[in-house]
């Protein structure tokens, strides 16, 4: 159903919500348009409707190639409450919808898209506007341009800033997709321009793994991750690929690339990458981790159902999920402790293809084996023993022999596992939490 935006644009369908809003198909003037309209609850906020008219010049003012231009901030609309922002129409996927389509990219398509949005930061970042939600989601591949490939384009500047600014002074939350979160972010610092690159090549970790370095299982562990773990080394691509990625990974803000440099030097890379295929591994190493507590557990998906976004989990037990999973999650700063981790840490490895992740049930069955195997060789061990005790003795002698017999055998039990044979197997991998249903 067709609705007016301001005076001057139709909104005509739906082409995707986020957890700001409702991104529509539109018509203005100049022809097709999108059309960003935030939710109702967020824009009969007073509060937000000032901010956005503040930052009306900055929002309008970005123009890059790599930057999906805002033509119009409407605030008002015909019942008064409407924010929408008329952005440019991109004809193409978001890059979260290629990756599911590839599930990995050549590594020289990875960094050339990585390259093209880095050099968009550096011109918003110039401008003082950090972007603060860099993710797949938020990047638009544009097909209708040349030969070489679809061109990326970063959209929603500036938005996550406005959006999850503290209301009234007061205190605010830690506020992103937890996959790309930056450490300071979760340790409470303000974000700065590097936070952008930390989550950008974030994505192109994503783009060449399959995967992100610090994510899986519930929200809380991928936060200590962040905080505590180094990423595992991507075998496949060059060093020099590697060391940009790990120096732009740092923990420390200070030690990463600014936009601009992280630009070039991902182009000088371009020649050396020609040619090389998608990685060929396997999703990571992870530990055993710790079951949520079931209050927070999210509900188990029918067979058969969609791989939808994934439902909302709060991070804290008792507290209310939040609606704004999908994309985002509302979250507090954790504390020292929770951030440390258990003893066991959370950290995860690269695995080859095939090899069984260690804490499944593939894995569990193969430790179940070794285990009765360990005790049949030690049965086997001990009864040699006594046969060549009774063999070798006397009356006393074979008591003795079948005496050191018995304990041998509790020994090699005791030694393969402390526990019944056929009980479950130990999976006191990690401190991490459940991962959520798809």
């Amino acid at each position: 159903m067709a609705r007016n935006i301001g005076s001057h644009y139709t909104a005509h369908r739906v082409l995707g919500r986020g957890g700001a809003g409702t991104v529509w198909l539109g018509e203005g003037p100049e022809g097709p348009v999108a059309i960003k309209v935030l939710r109702e609850d967020l824009a009969a906020d007073p509060d937000l409707a000032e901010r956005f008219a503040h930052e009306r010049h900055a929002l309008l003012g970005l123009e890059h190639p790599h930057i999906v231009g805002v033509r119009e901030l409407i605030i008002g609309g015909p019942d008064g409450r409407d924010i929408a922002l008329v952005m440019d129409l991109v004809d193409g996927p978001d890059l979260r919808a290629h990756l599911r389509r590839e599930r990995r990219l050549a590594p020289r398509d990875a960094v050339a898209i990585t390259a093209g949005i880095a050099s968009g930061l550096a011109v918003a970042h110039a401008a003082g506007i950090v972007h603060r939600d860099v993710k797949p989601e938020n990047i638009l591949l544009d097909t209708s341009a040349t030969a070489a490939g679809p061109t990326a384009l970063l959209t929603d500047f500036g938005v996550a800033k406005l959006i999850d600014e503290p209301r009234h002074g007061g205190k605010g939350g830690v506020v992103g997709t937890p996959d790309y979160l930056a450490p300071e972010i979760v340790e409470g610092l303000p974000p700065r321009a590097a936070v952008d690159i930390y989550a950008l090549v974030t994505v192109l970790y994503e783009l060449l793994a399959g995967f992100t370095p610090f994510g899986g299982g519930h929200p809380g562990a991928v936060l200590r991750r962040q905080v505590t773990e180094t990423a595992a080394e991507l075998p496949g691509i060059p060093r020099e690929l590697w060391e940009l990625i790990q120096q732009c990974l740092a923990k420390a803000p200070a030690s990463r690339l600014r936009a601009a440099e992280l630009a070039s030097r991902l182009r000088e890379l371009l020649p050396d990458l020609e040619g090389l295929p998608p990685l060929d591994i396997g999703d990571p190493e992870g530990h055993a981790e710790e079951p949520a507590p079931r209050e927070e557990r999210p509900a188990p998906v029918p067979a058969g159902a969609g791989r939808g976004p994934r439902p909302a989990v709060p991070l804290v037990r008792g507290a209310a999920p939040d609606s704004e999973r999908a994309t985002h999650t509302r979250m507090r700063v954790p504390d020292p402790d929770e951030l440390a981790g258990g003893a066991h840490g959370t950290a995860r490895s690269i695995r080859p293809v095939g090899q069984p992740r260690a804490g499944s049930a593939r894995h569990g069955a193969a430790a179940r084996r070794r285990r009765r195997l360990a005790v049949t060789a030690g049965v086997l061990a001990a009864g040699a023993l006594g046969g060549w005790l009774l063999l070798s003795g006397g009356d006393g002698e074979e008591d003795g022999g079948r005496q050191g017999g018995t304990t041998g055998v509790e020994s090699v039990v005791e030694d393969a596992g402390g526990g019944p044979v056929d009980g479950p197997a130990d999976e006191d991998g990690g401190a991490g939490l459940a991962p959520a249903a798809p």
